[in-house]
């Protein structure tokens, strides 16, 4: 399977077009939840410096039957979780605990390696609900592969927010800038991390810097992107070509809001080993992650008190 690179070549200043177009496919994930996922799938293993897109929902849970992810380990690269709707709670081997409501978003650094858990709380699964949200892979560059995990939670009310003239267009600035709004977040590699929501005849030109690639993962009704105007309907991933901004729009006709996540960010330019939960860059380190974890090196998830 191959990454890709669309700045392989000379950027310029002008727009970004619209590459490629990847649908997403369905799949079933951690304890068995249902997910989206534009990448990685079969012919396509990452979008570097990302390694993977999993929209979870989203779905209405009974009573009792919400399912999550149990203990399980990582190395090599970062998680992202953003919580749109339920709630979880997040355990690591390092006595990090934290739950997550509708907002908030946990940034975890596996690093040299870590086990956690995402699993809903007892009152969500005992109640049920609606239930959605993302999963995003950040890749580590080597340097940074076996750094000391660490753990930032942004709560809702701590992402900075902002919306155009004549509000047709918000914005959620989990990462980077946009309409005047910076990130509270720290990460490794540059990145970005915007989520839209744009209403029926609402527009913007959002910066994308020309070393970044980027994409834009369209979750909930259609937009328009880039200089060549492309629809991008739900469940479908637009990758950007060379620029340094992209149009992004919801034509006047469409008879609800467009909910857009736009990702981008550095290429590390650097060869990716992967297997399951650990992402090194060679096959020799891949082994070693199985070995450390299998010794008991990763820790464990300390009990409730």
């Amino acid at each position: 399977m191959n990454a890709i690179n669309p700045l392989a070549s000379n950027t310029s200043s002008q727009p970004r077009r619209v590459a490629r177009v990847v649908q997403s496919v369905s799949t079933i994930e951690g304890g068995g939840f249902p997910v989206r996922r534009p990448f990685p799938i079969q012919g396509f293993s990452h979008f570097d410096p990302f390694l993977l897109i999993d929209h979870l929902g989203p779905v209405q849970w009974p009573p009792g039957g919400p399912l999550g992810a149990p203990d399980h380990p990582h190395r090599g690269f970062e998680t992202v979780t953003y919580v749109l709707a339920g709630e979880n709670e997040h355990r690591d081997s390092y006595g990090n605990a934290d739950v997550l409501r509708p907002g908030d978003v946990q940034w975890m650094t596996a690093g040299g390696g870590v086990i956690h858990s995402e699993m809903p709380t007892e009152r969500f699964h005992r109640e049920g609900g609606n239930q959605e949200g993302f999963q995003i892979w950040v890749n580590l560059p080597a340097v940074d592969k076996m750094m000391t995990p660490r753990y930032q939670t942004l709560r809702a009310s701590d992402i900075p927010q902002a919306s155009t003239d004549d509000g047709r267009v918000k914005v959620r600035v989990i990462a980077g800038e946009s309409l005047g709004k910076a990130a509270r977040i720290d990460t490794r590699v540059p990145i970005q991390m915007l989520h839209f929501t744009i209403q029926p005849g609402g527009e913007l030109l959002q910066s994308v810097p020309a070393e970044q690639s980027g994409l834009l993962y369209v979750f909930k009704g259609k937009a328009i992107i880039g200089g060549d105007q492309r629809q991008i309907v739900e469940g479908q991933a637009a990758l950007l070509g060379s620029g340094d901004s992209v149009n992004i729009g919801v034509s006047a006709d469409e008879t609800g809001p467009a909910e857009i996540l736009l990702l981008s960010g550095k290429p590390l330019n650097e060869p990716v080993a992967r297997y399951g939960p650990f992402v090194m860059n060679t096959r020799e380190e891949i082994e070693q992650a199985f070995r450390d974890y299998q010794s008991g090196q990763f820790g464990l998830i300390p009990p409730r008190t």
